[in-house]
Order: C-alpha cells, then sequence, then structure tokens
C-alpha cells in the first residue's frame, strides 16, 4: 500500500486511521503501544511519531505501508 503525504508529515496513529487500518484513534494508539508497528525495520512505539516521506511502515504481519 502507498500513502502519498501531503504535509511534511503526518503522525502516525492518525495515518493508521486515515488508511481505514482501524476504526477509531484509540485502537491505532493502542496497536502502536502494543508494539505491532514497524517503522523502517524497528518497532515503533510512540504514539505521535512524525511519519515522513520515505519511510516504511509494517503494521502486523501483512499490512505493508510506503510513505512517499
Amino acid at each position: 500500500m502507498v500513502f502519498d503525504l501531503e504535509e511534511e508529515y503526518i503522525e502516525l496513529y492518525k495515518l493508521l486511521k486515515v488508511l481505514d487500518l482501524v476504526n477509531t484513534g484509540g485502537q491505532a494508539k493502542m496497536i502502536v503501544a502494543d508494539g505491532y508497528v514497524k517503522r523502517n525495520g524497528e518497532t515503533e512505539t510512540r504514539k505521535r511519531a512524525k511519519i515522513v516521506s520515505g519511510d516504511v511502515l509494517i503494521v502486523g504481519d501483512d499490512v505493508t505501508i510506503e510513505v512517499k
């Protein structure tokens, strides 16, 4: 999946919500806090991490997001 970034960055939990990977911001925050998101190969637990162009996210074991 590719996400075209229109701003300088997007916060991680907002990206998960925008892509309809979760129903609520609360769910997104829990997924991140529980360590289910990897950013550029490293586990990302900061809910408000600034995701920028060039980042690659893996959510769970099956959803890959390339940020452009």
